[in-house]
C-alpha cells in the first residue's frame, strides 16, 4: 500500500501547559485532535506517550488520557510499548464517512448560506483564496494544502450558526481529516486539478448569493469527488 509523503509529526508547545479553559488533559485532547482534524496527522503516523509529554513539557497522565480518549472515538489506536498511530480507515468505512459527510456538511454549507454574516463571508472568501493561491503556487507546498482545505470547509461550517452541528462534523473529521492526505498530497497535478478548487469557489458563490442548495450540490461534489478519487488509489484496505 502506498501512503502520502508525511513528516513526523510535531509536537511543539502551545498552551498546552498553561492556564485555559479546561484541564491539562482536555488541552492534550483539543490539541491531538486538531491535528487529525487538519490532517497533520496521516494514516499510519506513528508516536510515542512519552514522546509527547516531554515534548509538551508535561506529566504522561494527562496524556494518556487525552489518547484513550481519541482511541475511544476510534482517532487513534494504541498499540504495545504505548506507541500511538492514527488508524487506517477501510475502504467501506470510508465510503459510509462520505455518505455521513455529504449529508451533514451539506446541511451545514446550506445554512451558512442564509446566515453567514459579512465578517464570516469575508473570512471564507479569504480561505478559498490561500487554498486557490497553494494550488497554483510553482511548487505547491501540499501538506499545507491539506490544512488550508480543512480551514477553508470549517470557515463554512462555522457560518452555519450552529455549536452542535459543528460539534458533529468535528468528530467526523477526527477520523476523515487524515485520510483527506490521500487526496491533496498526492501530486501538485492533483491539487491543481483535482476539483477542489473548483468546487470551493462554487460554494463560495452560492454563499454570497445566499443559495442553499447550490451550496449543497458544490459540497456534495467535492466530498464525493475526492472520495473517489482515494479510493480509486487503493490506499484503503477492503
Amino acid at each position: 500500500m502506498n501512503r502520502p509523503p508525511s513528516a513526523p509529526p510535531s509536537f511543539a508547545l502551545a498552551d498546552v501547559a498553561t492556564p485555559g479553559v479546561g484541564t491539562i488533559s482536555d488541552r492534550v485532547y483539543r490539541y491531538l485532535a486538531d491535528r487529525l482534524v487538519s490532517g497533520e496527522l496521516a494514516p499510519g503516523d506513528r508516536f510515542s506517550l512519552r514522546g509527547v509529554a516531554e515534548a509538551l513539557g508535561i506529566s504522561m497522565m494527562p496524556v494518556r488520557e487525552a489518547v484513550s480518549r481519541l482511541a475511544a472515538e476510534h482517532a487513534l489506536e494504541v498499540a504495545p510499548k504505548r506507541a500511538v498511530a492514527v488508524p487506517l480507515m477501510s475502504a467501506a468505512g470510508f465510503r459510509d464517512i462520505t455518505r455521513i459527510r455529504i449529508a451533514i456538511e451539506g446541511a451545514a454549507v446550506a445554512m451558512a448560506a442564509e446566515a453567514a454574516s459579512p465578517s464570516e463571508l469575508a473570512g471564507i472568501a479569504a480561505c478559498e483564496a490561500a487554498f486557490r493561491a497553494q494550488s497554483r503556487s510553482q511548487n505547491p507546498d501540499l501538506a499545507q494544502s491539506v490544512s488550508l482545505n480543512q480551514a477553508f470547509h470549517f470557515a463554512l461550517y462555522r457560518a452555519a450558526g450552529s455549536a452542535e452541528l459543528l460539534a458533529i462534523i468535528e468528530r467526523l473529521w477526527l477520523k476523515v481529516g487524515p485520510i483527506i492526505n490521500f487526496d491533496l498530497r498526492g501530486s501538485p497535478e492533483r491539487l491543481r486539478f483535482g476539483g477542489a478548487v473548483r468546487y470551493h469557489a462554487a460554494m463560495l458563490e452560492a454563499v454570497r448569493t445566499r443559495d442553499p442548495e447550490a451550496a449543497r450540490v458544490a459540497l456534495s461534489t467535492d466530498i464525493q469527488g475526492a472520495a473517489d478519487y482515494i479510493l480509486s488509489q487503493g490506499h484503503l484496505p477492503d
